[in-house]
């Protein structure tokens, strides 16, 4: 893209730290008032997420709402997003790869201020933490070797965007960066600290990206010149180009996604899908698949019982809209 300029936000911005990243609690920001026994017709893309892998996986985190174990790679993702998002605080000539990694003690501090049990939950020693957070330093050279932050201006970074389709279902999320030239053409940016998916898992990874293109889409009649996928992980770059038949495809794929949430709510039918990333789940233990029990569906959240009609929509205390 030619240089970007500085731009109004396009929807509503909210630059607090998401905690949801560092793995301490299971709901983002985005949808901290889609949670409890109702169910309320708000999706993200993290959700959207849980649904597909595992519909009871779903059900754990939003109606449930189940604490899980942070774990030290989604800390650490947490810590070196918050120093991408300040490091353009910085004017461009000090925006290094030496200046970044001194920031990485402040953005964890940040991190447990937002949580404070979070390093008692992940290390036994100070030694330990520091090791660890040292680890974080290979992911902010990764990406100045992808990007050069000083030739950058972002117009938006961390932006909370917000849209309602014509059924009434709110889409939400953050975009970790938008970017736009003269021209008004946008791109949206999200950093990665894994490595990137493997051939035939491309378009999973895409759909998060997708979702936030419709979003904006809908949101401000514009479609995203370019979405950006940064894997800091294995220093690979994953770009797409969507166009209105991709977004209408995308559109029509979240409400089908939100119906099948319906149904399972309505029914209590909320079953497990097992798969390879069933060994990183906390909820074995309470699985079907592996011999557990799930615990009994929250009050209002059993079949046939609603206390929001389905297909309406609150905004949270403290959110815009």
């Amino acid at each position: 893209m030619s240089e970007v300029a500085p731009v109004s936000p396009l929807v509503s911005v909210d630059t607090t730290l998401d905690p949801a990243g560092a793995g301490a609690v299971v709901v983002d920001p985005a949808e901290a008032w889609e949670t409890g026994p109702a169910l309320v017709a708000s999706l993200s893309p993290s959700r959207a997420g849980d649904f597909m892998t595992c519909p009871l996986l779903y059900r754990f985190r939003v109606l449930d709402r189940i604490p899980e174990k942070p774990s030290q790679a989604a800390v650490r993702g947490t810590v070196v997003h918050q120093v991408l998002e300040d490091l353009f605080d910085l004017p461009a000539e000090r925006r290094t790869v030496e200046q970044a990694t001194s920031m990485l003690p402040a953005a964890w501090d940040l991190v447990q201020e937002q949580e404070v049990d979070v390093a008692a939950a992940l290390f036994n020693s100070a030694e330990e933490a520091q090791t660890w957070l040292d680890s974080a330093v290979p992911l902010l050279e990764s990406y100045f070797r992808l990007e050069d932050p000083t030739t950058l201006d972002p117009a938006e970074r961390e932006m909370r965007v917000e849209t309602t389709l014509d059924d009434g279902l709110v889409l939400r999320g953050f975009v970790d960066r938008l970017d736009r030239n003269a021209a008004g053409e946008t791109r949206v940016v999200d950093y990665k600290t894994g490595k990137a998916p493997g051939e035939g898992y491309e378009q999973k990874a895409l759909f998060q990206m997708r979702f936030y293109a419709l979003v904006l889409w809908r949101a401000t009649g514009v479609v995203p010149r370019l979405l950006q996928l940064l894997y800091l992980g294995n220093e690979q770059v994953l770009r797409y180009s969507p166009d209105e038949s991709d977004l209408v495809a995308t559109e029509r794929k979240v409400k089908a996604l939100w119906a099948a949430i319906q149904r399972a709510h309505e029914t209590g039918d909320w079953r497990p899908s097992p798969s390879r990333l069933c060994d990183w789940c906390d909820h074995q233990v309470r699985c079907p698949a592996f011999g557990g029990t799930p615990p009994p569906l929250p009050g209002a959240a059993r079949p046939g019982v609603v206390v929001e009609p389905l297909g309406t929509a609150t905004a949270g205390p403290g959110t815009a809209g």
